[in-house]
Formats: structure tokens, C-alpha cells, sequence
């Protein structure tokens, strides 16, 4: 009997750089899979159908209604045995969708966009759209501490799994030397002498790369920042860098498709976000043997431990920021010895490790599934 399957999430992207392992996992299990997306297209060859969805930020957008729509006559039509849901936008309007119809959904949180510190009616608001759908939720799959208590407290799902992330696939970072990050760097006119930060993220509210330019700017000329990356603050940012004086320290790639060869160009990772699920960008760099300086919020405080692979500091304090670096800049061997430890850490969100686990935890809902004897990155 053909079991079929629908992966959803708010942008093409998502899909195309985090879930293709999955989709190839399902396809060797025997299963039809097809994917539901919004944003800039993007090639997503695993999926037998690729169903353009019309998803906008705002939650009450009439275009997200019509996704809504699009998404619950697919699902009539084509009869999905299990629905994978990723991204809270997406997530939201698939689980309404699948209102009444007979299949297994399974959310996976990558991050819910409030905690105890979100402002109230933000928080509310998110955490209501949550509770809406959390009796459509079969299974609720969460990454970090944080999320887990909170879907344990309120109860988002009728079963509440933990899982280690999704799985990095550190294939492409063994591949490229650390000479290619010194060619990099003369490129890109940074001195050898440099020390070199680097954060790989979207230019956004959220990802507060703000705070990390004001840190610069409390910081020797010798310390350099990377900062790859799209998004809709990336001009203020460079405005910021002008008006701070640290322009010709900092440099604005865009948007990058390999990010391997900046991680080899780089001495430290860093990191001032608000709040992740569990963050590809911190497992990347680990594994790259970087040291790390994050804000000390839910999903970096599941990768970083104080002093053993990293350092953290206080959301938004930017001469705490300041000063964790300038310490790693101005010592060598622990910046050494925190990325030796980061790199062994990183060993455990290979995704040849977690792949098998978040296979199992769909089991729970799905015993059908079946076994991958090989796992292909």
C-alpha cells in the first residue's frame, strides 16, 4: 500500500536547506513525499510535487488564508497518510487545514517565538495560535529546554517528544581547507594578523546583529566581523557601521551558498540572537573547532556551556559582548581549548546521528514507518 506524505514550512528554503535528507529518508522507506511552500522558489528534487503556498509574515494576511485553502484541498485530494510541519507560520495554517481530515500531523518546533520574556500581548497572541492547534498536534517534536517546558506546561501536543535538533551535515565543511579561508581573507582585504568573528544569519530584529557592531566598536582595530547574510535590516546595519566608525572592519557578503569556506576563515563564531531553537550556525562552527561567544538564551544554552565550549553573555549587553571577545582574542590557548571542545560536542547533531532519532520519534505516531537500513547524507 503507497503511504504518502506532506512536508510544509514558510519558506522554500527551509525545506531546501534543512529537510532534503528527510525527504530522501522517506522516498528509501517506500513513501511518496511531497512538499508545500512559501517564498522564492527553490529546486526541491526529492519531492514528488512541490505546492507553491502564498504564506505572508503577518498572521492576518488574507494571503494566508488562501495557502490555508490551497493546503486543505491537497490534502483532500491527495489522501496524506502523515503531515510534517515546520516553521510557526506554516505550522499554524497546516494544522488548521488538517482540521477533521484523517491523518497524523507532526509539528517540529525549531523555535517558538516568545518565552517568559516576551512582552504579553506578543506572547499571548503566539502562544494562542499554539493552544488552537495544539489538539490537531498528534505528535510535537521540540529542541531545546525552554520549548519543551513550554509545550509540557500548556500542553501543545497530545504526544511532546524531544529531539537534538535535525542533524547538521558537516560533509561540505570537511571539504574545504584552511588554506581556502586565508585566500578568503586577502580577498575580502582582511589582514592576516586579524582576529576574525563571523555570523551567518539573517539580517533581522531578531538575530540583533546591532548588538555585535556596538561591540566591535568597543574593540582593537585588529578584531574584524563577518556578517553573511540577507534580510530586511541589512542596510541599517551597514548605516550602524558607518556611524560607529568600524565600516572597514566588517564585511557584508550577502547572501552565501557555502558557507564552509568562511568558517575557515574566521577565529571565532558569534552570535547575539534573541532566542533559536537549536542553531545550525553554532553546530557548524563547533564542529569547525571555533570558539563561540552567544547570548545567553534558550537554544544557544543547549549547545554552549560557560567556559567548557564557549561563552555566553546577557541578551543585549554589549560591553558583556565586548568583553568575551576581546578575552578570546587576547588568549589564544582557551580560545583554542574551547573550540577543541565545541568541536567533540558538535559530534553529537551529526546528522548520520540524529537522523535515526527523529525517525523514531515519528514512529511514535506513525509505526508504519519502517527501518533505513543505510542513511545517505
Amino acid at each position: 500500500m503507497e503511504r504518502r506524505a506532506l512536508f510544509t514550512a514558510s519558506t522554500y528554503s527551509h525545506i531546501a536547506h534543512f529537510h532534503r535528507p528527510y525527504l530522501r529518508a522517506f522516498a528509501q522507506l517506500g513513501w511518496t513525499v511531497d512538499v508545500a511552500c512559501g517564498g522564492e522558489p527553490l529546486p526541491i528534487p526529492e519531492a514528488r510535487r512541490v505546492i507553491p503556498l502564498s504564506l505572508e509574515k503577518s498572521i492576518w494576511a488574507p494571503a494566508n488564508l488562501r495557502a490555508q485553502r490551497v493546503l486543505r484541498q491537497a490534502m483532500r485530494t491527495e489522501g496524506y497518510d502523515l503531515i510534517s510541519t515546520h516553521t510557526s507560520l506554516a505550522a499554524f495554517f497546516t494544522r488548521l487545514a488538517a482540521q477533521g481530515l484523517d491523518t497524523v500531523v507532526v509539528n517540529t518546533c525549531h523555535g517558538y517565538l516568545f518565552d517568559g520574556d516576551t512582552p504579553a500581548p506578543k506572547r499571548e497572541l503566539l502562544l494562542g495560535a499554539e493552544r488552537l492547534t495544539s489538539g490537531r498536534t498528534d505528535l510535537l517534536l521540540t529542541m531545546n529546554r525552554c520549548d519543551e517546558e513550554i509545550a509540557l506546561r500548556h500542553r501543545l501536543g497530545r504526544q511532546i517528544r524531544s529531539i537534538p535538533g535535525i542533524g547538521a551535515d558537516f560533509s561540505a565543511l570537511d571539504a574545504v581547507p584552511a588554506s581556502a579561508g586565508k585566500a578568503l581573507r586577502a580577498e575580502w582585504g582582511v589582514p592576516e594578523d586579524a582576529f576574525v568573528l563571523i555570523y551567518p544569519a539573517e539580517f533581522s530584529k531578531r538575530k540583533n546583529q546591532e548588538t555585535l557592531l556596538r561591540a566591535l566598536a568597543l574593540l582593537p582595530e585588529r578584531i574584524y566581523l563577518l556578517l553573511p547574510g540577507e534580510g530586511a535590516l541589512r542596510e541599517n546595519c551597514e548605516d550602524l557601521a558607518r556611524e560607529l566608525g568600524v565600516w572597514e572592519r566588517v564585511r557584508f557578503p550577502g547572501y552565501v551558498s557555502q558557507m564552509a569556506i568562511w568558517y575557515r576563515a574566521a577565529d571565532c563564531a558569534v552570535t547575539a540572537s534573541r532566542s533559536e531553537g537549536l542553531p545550525f550556525n553554532v553546530m557548524e562552527a563547533m564542529h569547525c573547532g571555533l570558539p563561540v561567544v552567544a547570548s545567553a538564551v534558550k537554544g544557544h544554552e543547549d549547545l554552549i556551556r560557560e567556559e567548557e565550549n564557549g561563552l555566553l553573555f546577557p541578551f543585549g549587553d554589549v560591553e558583556a559582548c565586548a568583553r568575551r571577545i576581546r578575552r578570546l582574542g587576547e588568549d589564544s590557548s582557551l580560545a583554542a581549548r574551547l573550540g577543541r571542545q565545541g568541536m567533540a560536542d558538535a559530534e553529537a547533531f551529526r546528522l548520520e546521528r540524529v537522523l535515526p532519532q527523529v525517525l523514531e520519534a515519528y514512529r511514535a505516531v506513525v509505526p508504519e514507518l519502517g527501518e533505513l537500513s543505510i542513511i545517505h547524507s
